[in-house]
């Protein structure tokens, strides 16, 4: 038999030494930076396996495939894969769903931070000239304020005991996580519209699928405190952006903290930068020098057993998401 074909559709990696150290021994590697599913046509048809980080592997893409024995996801979400078009073809898609898991609890805890003790609004204002600490009213302590945690996956479980360290109270709106489990995390199940009400933070950790894509738009922000803030560490879509915008103008909330936005990179950045409550990071909440190497390794075993024909681990299978 000839060598396998794996093709990395994408990356943000500095480098594929891991890739090469894994794959090198059975398979060639073509490694491409697609944006678009065009790019893909032409390149994946006799493709062993995908890796994918952000390139659309849509239904098209996936119906060129031959021979393709895996789509493995660099990451958590599998949004920009057709899963449906995938398992209709009978290829499995996997995740790395353990991985960045302090990561991103870490940084959706930093946003709140930069929220409660608005960092960013008198660092500006310090750079401006300005030194004036009552521009930071106003501001109240986080003893006894409520976070609430739409989704209860493995990010905001490692979420909350941080939170409740800081003297947070901790609300969840999850409908697939027993009553029960939640309890035994210290954590209060409500539903959505209570958690809206409720909650000084909104923190966002809900998959993006067809329910959730705008499930945080106009009714949503409207049902949130006037003092409250939203944060999003989860996926952009979830997010309206319109509504976000007219929210922070309007000031119907106090602001947001947003590490994932709808259109990424931002295509009005001019709005976003005249909006002084919103706090943005560029999609960075995965990000440490351990947790790049860990996605990757983990990524690119799945590959190597689907090329062994060895059980993989993490096979992604369709579920509902919450409302």
């Amino acid at each position: 038999m000839g060598r396998s074909k794996v093709v990395v559709t994408d990356h943000v990696f500095a480098s594929l030494e891991i890739e090469h150290a894994l794959l090198d021994p059975v398979a060639d590697i073509v490694a491409l930076q697609a944006t678009t599913d065009v790019e893909l046509l032409e390149v994946v048809g006799d493709a062993d396996a995908l890796l994918v980080c952000y390139a659309p592997v849509t239904r098209r893409v996936v119906e060129r495939l031959t021979r393709c024995r895996l789509i493995a996801r660099y990451g958590i979400g599998v949004d920009n894969v057709d899963t449906a078009a995938a398992a209709a073809r009978h290829i499995p898609v996997t995740n790395v769903p353990d991985y960045c898991i302090d990561e991103v609890s870490d940084h959706a805890l930093a946003l709140l931070f930069a929220c409660a003790r608005k960092v960013s609004i008198l660092d500006r204002r310090v750079r401006s000239g300005r030194w004036e600490a009552r521009d930071a009213a106003p501001m109240h302590r986080l003893q006894g304020r409520v976070l609430g945690l739409v989704g209860f996956g493995k990010i905001p479980r490692r979420l909350t005991p941080k939170a409740r360290a800081i003297g947070l109270d901790v609300i969840a709106f999850d409908p697939y996580v027993p009553r029960e489990e939640m309890r035994a995390a210290h954590v209060e199940k409500v539903d959505l519209e209570t958690l809206l009400a409720r909650a000084d933070y909104v923190s966002v950790h809900a998959p993006l699928v067809p329910d959730t894509r705008g499930l945080i738009g106009e009714p949503a922000l409207r049902a949130m405190k006037p003092t409250a803030y939203l944060i999003n560490t989860s996926r952009g879509p979830i997010v309206s952006h319109d509504a976000l915008v007219k929210a922070l103008r309007e000031a119907w909330i106090a602001g947001a903290a947003l590490d994932v936005i709808e259109h990424e990179p931002p295509r009005d950045i001019e709005t976003l930068r005249g909006l002084e409550t919103l706090v943005l990071t560029p999609h960075v909440a995965f990000y440490s020098e351990e947790s790049v190497r860990e996605l990757q390794r983990k990524a690119v075993e799945n590959v190597v057993r689907a090329l062994s024909n060895e059980p993989l681990r993490y096979v992604v299978r369709e579920a509902p998401a919450p409302r």
